[in-house]
């Protein structure tokens, strides 16, 4: 399911990122042309702009294990009420962020939304990433809370991010698919394997192709019901196709690999939320991981070539 009514929101968070500059990504879509690039695929956009965030140098970065989680759960409380509005009014809520911590305010919206339309799964989520995005205060090696937003929707983490829009997961891992990790700490393949999330590692999407790998993502994730959320951290992508990001893995999908997945996302109609997260624009080249992004963002809302 799509709607032509798209609701931007800018979530300029740094917070959850081992280092700075993710914060500038909004703006560094807007200049790529987004707004143009959802008009083109006949899509209404209204941007809601940014939400406001302090910087990081004004804060207490706090308990090592989980660095700035007061703000971080702050940012994903607010998100999650912005959200829910968006979805009230039946349009489409398009994210940019800023790091991944922020999938943990948008996840828990659309889970509060089915709630409230008395069914009783979370929402199929398509998670686009060199990383797993796993790990828990007691499993991270780097204390960054952009490590951990996957185990968050899951029920795994700090309570202040956990209860975000209710207590206790936000999704079944049984509908999670995890597409192009290629960096995973032992804490979370431990936590993924338990869980029971589908993961499709470079290596598989090499042996079998994109189209296979997307075929069974989409009935894997699809199977939720009637939300489909596509969470999509640019380091996904090769660095040489996509230097602009804090986290770059060398080995991650071609440009072509990355489209044709969000082609298939936009040509299987059930795409309802869509968030892209960690173009650093300080580590790009010319503008290049922006631009990137706003083509892989059209791609998804269901741009053609004929």
């Amino acid at each position: 399911m799509r709607t032509p009514e798209i609701h931007l929101l800018g979530v300029p968070l740094d917070h959850g990122a081992g280092r700075r500059g993710v914060g500038m990504g909004p703006s560094a879509l807007r200049l790529a042309g987004l707004h143009d690039a959802v008009a083109s695929v006949g899509c209404h956009l209204t941007d809601l702009g940014d939400l406001e965030i302090p910087v990081p140098e004004t804060l207490v970065s706090g308990d090592p294990r989980a660095r700035y989680l007061p703000m971080i759960a702050a940012v994903c409380g607010e998100l999650c009420e912005r959200v829910g509005q968006s979805l009230a009014r039946d349009a489409l809520p398009l994210v940019v962020g800023g790091d991944h911590s922020l999938a943990i305010g948008t996840i828990a919206a659309l889970a509060v939304e089915l709630r409230a339309r008395g069914e009783q799964r979370g929402p199929g989520v398509l998670w686009f990433d060199a990383h797993a995005d796993s790990n828990t205060p007691d499993s991270t090696p780097s204390g960054n809370i952009h490590g951990m937003p996957l185990a968050c929707v899951l029920g795994h983490g700090p309570t202040a991010l956990t209860s975000i829009g209710f207590a206790g997961p936000k999704i079944d891992p049984r509908h999670c698919a995890l597409i192009g990790v290629r960096d995973v700490d032992n804490g979370e393949r431990a936590l993924l394997r338990a869980a029971g999330v589908r993961s499709f590692s470079m290596a598989e999407i090499d042996r079998r192709g994109m189209a296979a790998v997307m075929d069974e993502a989409l009935d894997h994730a699809g199977g939720a019901g009637s939300m489909l959320h596509v969470s999509f951290d640019i380091d996904a992508l090769d660095p040489t196709v996509a230097p602009g990001t804090g986290t770059a893995k060398p080995g991650g999908l071609t440009y072509r690999e990355a489209h044709l997945a969000m082609e298939m996302v936009a040509e299987s109609g059930q795409l309802t939320s869509l968030e892209l997260v960690e173009v650093n624009p300080t580590l790009d080249v010319r503008n290049q991981t922006a631009q990137l992004a706003v083509e892989l963002i059209a791609s998804a809302l269901g741009k053609r070539i004929l």
